[in-house]
């Protein structure tokens, strides 16, 4: 999946899709690979999982963070840190932007629309089938196609990252796809692949397409 992406990387989803999670995964095996990294965290909706909480972590593996500070009451003015704008004039360096969940979060991605437009750009749409327990495949792509319109940029696949946290198991991932699959067929954006915990992932060897096996970095608050 990864040799798929773009130097340039948005996550995006719902919250609690596991984006930022994500976001970490590839950041570390991106690094892991001999690739330079710049971690972008643009989230301003969830004060609790943020990329930024992983400033040591990603210190320890050369990976360079840049954290913006927002302003407090309004989301259309993020505090912007200069440099972001040069993440953007890296091309040896894959740059990974993770944004706040939902369209309010992807607002202050908007004002970065006309640097991505220079560039070729990998947007990531993060969805989780367990979030509700009545998922709604015509209210996930509602949510991508808002997402689009608040970023002024194009989702370009879909990353199925439906989990039950510590009680994920293959059957868990198993029921997942066909939802994955519908928000594609609905949205017409490409499924690019399934991220499962890495003992799961190799419980499905060769039962799923294009699975990318992930360590757990992102703890819920009891577990901190």
């Amino acid at each position: 999946m990864i040799k798929e992406l773009s130097h340039l990387i948005v996550v995006t989803g719902h919250y609690g899709s596991g984006k930022t999670n994500l976001s970490v995964n590839l950041a570390m095996d991106l690094r892991a690979q001999g690739e330079k990294v710049v971690v972008v965290d643009l989230d301003i909706v969830n004060p609790y999982f943020r990329t930024a909480d992983f400033v040591e972590l990603f210190g320890s593996q050369g990976i360079e963070v840049i954290n913006p500070e927002f302003a407090n009451t309004n989301l259309d003015l993020p505090v912007v840190n200069p440099k972001i704008y040069s993440a953007f004039n890296q091309p040896d360096s894959y740059v990974i932007f993770d944004v706040g969940g939902d369209d309010d979060g992807a607002i202050a991605l908007g004002q970065y629309a006309h640097l991505f437009s220079q560039h070729a750009y990998s947007m990531l749409y993060v969805v989780n089938r367990y979030r509700h327990v009545d998922p709604d495949v015509e209210e996930a792509v509602g949510l991508l196609r808002r997402i689009e319109a608040s970023s002024r940029l194009k989702v370009t696949g879909i990353i199925n990252n439906s989990h039950l946290s510590e009680e994920t198991g293959p059957e868990t991932v198993l029921e997942s796809i066909r939802y994955a699959k519908e928000i594609s067929s609905l949205s017409g954006v490409p499924l690019l692949g399934t991220a499962v915990k890495e003992d799961v992932a190799q419980a499905l060897s060769g039962q799923v397409e294009h699975l990318y096996p992930v360590k757990r970095y992102v703890k819920t608050l009891w577990e901190k």
